[in-house]
């Protein structure tokens, strides 16, 4: 039975998917590259390299901290942060969810995406929010601190986690 002509040849196509070594996944989500994602976890290893055995660079300890992906491999995602730290983390780690952060000085969160609208709220370097929409070269988010939700547009250059001419809507 093992010497039909079938059989050597389905097992010799079981041989090799078995032997084949994992490839690099380019494009495995359907999305392009680079793209923007969040982490969905306090606690986030940045490694050297696409794998547990590869030493941790960082440990990433904020919920919602934007990145850039902008490599894949297999179930490893090549990131860079808004310091322009590179390294690996699982993809279990990251959500599609996007997320900003406020970067270089305090801010003020208007009611409208215009120089001139109401403030909302001032929010300083380092607060991430929740972003819902960018149209121009304003982007409009939703922040929690100090225990209080606030909704309100930035520019664009006021924060990190769009690209400069991406419109987006949630």
């Amino acid at each position: 039975m093992l010497d039909s002509p079938p059989v050597r040849v389905l097992f010799g196509l079981l041989l090799l998917v078995c032997v084949i070594p994992a490839q690099p996944v380019h494009g495995q989500d359907s999305l392009p590259l680079p793209r923007y994602a969040s982490f969905k976890s306090g606690e986030v290893n940045l490694r050297t390299g696409p794998g547990e055995n590869h030493p941790k660079l960082w440990v990433y300890q904020r919920t919602g901290m934007p990145v850039e992906i902008f490599e894949e491999w297999d179930t490893w995602r090549r990131i860079r942060d808004y310091q322009g730290v590179v390294g690996w983390v699982s993809v279990n780690l990251l959500t599609g969810k996007r997320t900003a952060i406020v970067i270089e000085t305090r801010r003020t969160l208007r009611n409208q995406p215009s120089e001139s609208a109401p403030a909302v709220a001032e929010v300083d370097p380092g607060v991430i929010g929740r972003l819902e929409e960018c149209q121009g070269d304003w982007c409009k988010l939703e922040v929690r601190f100090e225990g209080r939700g606030y909704e309100g547009w930035l520019k664009r250059t006021e924060i990190w986690g769009v690209n400069p001419t991406e419109n987006f809507k949630e």
